[in-house]
């Protein structure tokens, strides 16, 4: 399953488990340049890992 959208700095998604656990994904500050156009904050409970991609496809590929 994949979802694809917009969000402006201060808006959020939530991804739900079958538990109820959340994962909050929150924009926190947008830029024009290229280089670092977004930055988000995610709030997970503890037991979930997050990882940068760059890091995981290292350890998983």
């Amino acid at each position: 399953m994949a979802l694809m959208l917009g969000r402006k700095p201060g808006e959020k998604v939530v991804v739900l488990d079958d538990q109820g656990r959340e994962i909050e994904i929150k924009v926190v500050k947008t830029e024009a340049s290229a280089k670092s156009a977004l930055k988000l904050r995610i709030t997970a409970p503890p037991e979930f890992r997050i990882v940068r991609g760059e890091i995981y496809e290292g350890n998983n590929s």
